[in-house]
């Protein structure tokens, strides 16, 4: 530049014209991420400036190239402000996974109530037909087992099944298993049902028969002591996963008013949640397993341990959290029952609606847009485009 003083001194007179802006611009973008909200003027002004800046920005890459100082600050600055009113803020997300966890969460496992039901009763029937069979018929005993091979398991094995790897080895191992069973049991339904079924079926009449076996031998209080820990969350997360399997079976046995392929595809999207949210349960029932359950410690601090993994995943968020405290598990199944649709009032600005359940018994999903995606749309907009409560509102 040395040898264009016009250049110069043309460069100074372009930032000593517009730096009172961009002060002010990274005033209120930096206002707009300490606070939750912004006035109707201050956002106006910020959207304006913005604008303005970003115009600036390319006039400095056209004219002043030379200068990367000013192209640099401009750049960085239009760059924050845009993340600022259009991009995805850390506290949409932190919106998003509340909602999750109180709202569409929720809302999915109601929706499989009778599913879930059925689900149940193909895993607990087995259960406690195989375990007051075999605890007080000693025929069926001695069918399930030789003498030694069951005395062994319920003196050894079967315990030590808990306590023979390390911990953090362990809970991968019962993660990654758990994923397994719970996936199989969801996309298996696709076989109309018959193999999650069965895969319920199994995995209840399993349980019930290391019960019976512990209960004949006197030691029901052992068997109850290693399975309760993990096995309420666990179990519970198997049922849900299963439950999801059958609905998406009986979509194609009776779609209703929908193609076959398109009831397929609509339920496995709705089911989506249910995985996303079983994940957490198998992973939270996989750590009490490697970690409490083979551990020598009294039973009734294990279990005590597990009812609270168990409590812990269905709790609601205390006052002063980010998510509304009344937006809990039940007041969303109330207003289900109460309703039949999650009131939009309750979600927030920005949040995606869960749910309406019509007439049809087909759900929809709304989304509210908070303000326009692309950068193309910031010439055309206008105070109607952008709500008054942004851009820092959680």
């Amino acid at each position: 530049m040395g040898g264009y003083p016009g250049r110069s001194v043309d460069i100074d007179a372009f930032v000593a014209a517009n730096q009172g802006a961009w002060w002010r611009l990274q005033q209120l973008t930096e206002k707009a991420r300490r606070i939750r909200t912004m006035s109707p003027e201050e956002l106006d002004e910020m959207i304006h400036l913005y604008q303005r800046t970003g115009a600036n920005l390319a006039t400095a890459r056209v004219e002043y190239h030379g200068d990367p100082m000013v192209v640099n600050r401009l750049t960085l600055l239009v760059a924050d402000a845009h993340g600022l009113l259009y991009g995805q803020r850390d506290v949409e997300v932190r919106r998003s996974l509340g909602q999750f966890v109180t709202v569409t969460f929720p809302a999915a496992i109601y929706s499989l109530r009778r599913y879930i039901a059925v689900a149940a009763v193909l895993t607990l029937l087995p259960w406690a037909v195989f375990q007051i069979w075999l605890a007080v018929s000693p025929t069926a005993f001695d069918a399930a087992a030789p003498d030694a091979a069951a005395q062994q398991y319920i003196d050894q094995d079967f315990e030590q099944y808990y306590s023979n790897q390390p911990s953090q080895n362990f809970a991968t191992q019962v993660f990654l298993n758990n994923i397994r069973i719970g996936f199989l049991a969801f996309a298996a339904g696709i076989l109309l049902c018959v193999v999650t079924a069965a895969l319920l079926i199994w995995n209840g009449a399993s349980v019930g028969v290391a019960g019976g076996l512990f209960t004949n031998a006197g030691q029901a209080d052992k068997f109850w002591g290693l399975i309760l820990p993990h096995g309420m969350l666990e179990m519970s997360a198997v049922i849900v996963a299963g439950a999801a399997g059958l609905r998406i079976g009986w979509a194609i046995i009776d779609p209703g008013d929908r193609p076959r392929f398109e009831a397929l595809v609509d339920e496995g999207r709705r089911m989506g949640a249910v995985l996303v949210g079983l994940v957490v349960a198998f992973l939270m029932a996989a750590l009490v397993e490697g970690f409490v359950t083979g551990r020598p410690w009294p039973t009734s601090v294990r279990i005590g341990i597990g009812v609270l993994a168990f409590t812990l995943f269905l709790a609601k968020p205390e006052r002063g959290s980010s998510v509304r405290p009344k937006l809990t598990a039940s007041f969303v199944l109330g207003e289900i029952l109460s309703h039949g649709r999650v009131r939009r009032a309750y979600l927030g600005v920005g949040a995606e609606e869960l749910l309406e359940e019509g007439a049809t018994g087909r759900w929809r999903r709304r989304r509210h847009r908070l303000l326009p995606a692309s950068s193309a749309s910031i010439a055309s907009t206008s105070r109607s485009d952008i709500p008054a409560v942004r851009p820092g509102a959680s």
